[in-house]
């Protein structure tokens, strides 16, 4: 499944809609008839989603959707406040309330999914940031001390610089972060790492129709704003560019013409979930650095791999999902060392890491695990989807021509190819699942027939499911 969404509505006609349409596009679908049955069933099954009707006759769904910000337990959990109203009042309440976004009813099947898998994406990258810092304080490392969250900065991008300076001086009287107003050419020029700006806001027509859009997939495939957010500004009831956004990944859509209030309350969402995925990146990046990562691949270490697997296997069985492993070996290396020397081998070493890291997803864990091993981690993920990775995988590592240090010979490269050995793990009934031990030694036993069966080749095992 997908992810697991929470229907809480007191009316069952409504529920069994949602869950029709739901349920077509693959999702788990939970349902409460309460607010108070809603609040227990978060805390028990830890929905991905939460779909909550404003109106209900026990508890109220804003209140609801402040209990469920307010527990520790829970207030990770998106929520979509689903009302009759389509008033301003009733979706700045929401907003406060700690809703991620406001739908009124009657739905539009369109919109409702893109913005559902919008949020189960968001969501995945910072549960996947989250587990991630969770092995790190497993492993004995501290937090630092919180500091004092400084200003954020917005840059606005409209289709003329004096709609944008008047966006500006609007947003000025209620918000105090700093705003910059920027071109979509300026938007895209000069900006290094350290000073992208933390959040764009982007009218979805620039020039041309549909410009912004193209400004975000853009700003989205780039290193140095890949996890700025970005906020597109599209027509009021313009659904398919709203729908459009989302799936290319916008963090958040406002209607123009634009109620500062409203996004000034969805600004400050968007910065602080910046903040906390910069926190933890820094904290996985630099805590972990010198005691948990390979030096010459600047790779995750054994160490370190063992720890999230671990993480990874309880998840799994929790949330009854798969995973999948690679075992990645490569082949006759040891002829690479004798015949070139060591400073080839390590070449070849950081080239094939180079190889991986870009064929791999941003949540998938890559680690140098022996001399010339490598162990890859995929949450999430099918067997049939692992072995196509795998497999992609292996074809352009073969595919990559490596030069090599020699200087007798400047332009002399090497092709070098890889065996994998690849397991998927499917949590099933509850009982004694696999164990982590005899999931690695299915993937050792894997790549040991892949080497024997002529190297340069993915060979798979079985899919385990916990015994009944």
């Amino acid at each position: 499944m997908p992810g697991r969404i929470l229907v809480v509505d007191d009316v069952a006609t409504n529920r069994i809609i949602l869950k029709v349409k739901l349920a077509s596009a693959c999702y788990e679908v939970l349902q409460a008839s309460g607010g108070a049955e809603a609040l227990k069933m978060a805390q028990r099954d830890r929905p991905d989603l939460i779909l909550l009707d404003m109106a209900m006759p026990d508890i109220d769904g804003l209140e609801v959707c402040r209990r469920l910000k307010s527990d520790p337990r829970t207030c990770e959990i998106p929520v979509i406040v689903i009302t009759a109203f389509d008033d301003t009042p009733s979706k700045l309440a929401a907003l406060e309330a700690g809703a991620e976004e406001f739908l009124s009813k009657p739905l539009d099947d369109l919109g409702l999914l893109a913005r559902v898998r919008s949020l189960l994406r968001a969501g995945s990258i910072s549960a996947e940031l989250a587990l991630r810092e969770g092995t790190r304080q497993a492993l004995g490392f501290a937090d630092p001390a919180a500091g004092f969250a400084q200003a954020g900065r917005i840059c606005l991008v409209a289709g003329r610089d004096a709609t944008a300076h008047s966006w500006r001086r609007k947003m000025a009287v209620v918000v105090n972060d700093h705003i910059e107003v920027r071109n979509s050419a300026d938007a895209l020029r000069d900006i290094e790492s350290d000073n992208a700006p933390d959040v764009f806001v982007i009218a979805a027509d620039l020039e041309h129709p549909g410009d912004g859009l193209m400004l975000l997939s853009e700003l989205r495939s780039r290193p140095t704003t890949r996890h700025s957010a970005v906020i597109i500004a599209v027509e009021h009831r313009s659904l398919n560019a709203a729908s459009m956004a989302l799936d290319l990944g916008a963090s958040d859509i406002v209607s123009l013409p634009l109620d500062v209030e409203e996004l000034a309350l969805r600004l400050r969402a968007q910065l602080k979930r910046k903040r906390q995925s910069d926190r933890l990146r820094r904290r996985v990046r630099d805590g972990l650095q010198m005691a948990v990562t390979d030096p010459l691949t600047g790779l995750f270490n054994r160490r370190y791999a063992m720890s999230h697997l671990t993480l990874i296997r309880d998840r799994a069985i929790a949330s009854n999902r798969g995973f999948a492993v690679m075992l990645l070996d490569l082949d006759r290396f040891k002829s690479v060392n004798d015949t070139h020397g060591h400073a080839a081998g390590d070449e070849v070493l950081k080239s094939v890491t180079r190889t991986i890291q870009a064929h791999l997803r941003n949540v998938d864990l890559i680690a140098r695990v022996g001399g010339e091993e490598f162990l890859a981690v995929l949450p999430e993920i099918t067997p049939e989807a692992a072995l196509k990775a795998a497999e992609r995988l292996r074809e352009a590592v073969a595919a990559q021509p490596i030069p090599l240090p020699t200087p007798a010979a400047p332009t002399k490269t090497l092709i070098q190819t890889v065996s994998i050995g690849l397991v998927s793990f499917c949590s099933g009934p509850s009982g004694s699942p696999e164990t982590l031990s005899e999931l690695l030694d299915r993937a050792d036993r894997a790549l040991y027939r892949a080497k024997s069966d002529g190297r340069n080749r993915v060979t798979t095992s079985a899919p385990t499911r916990a015994a009944a």
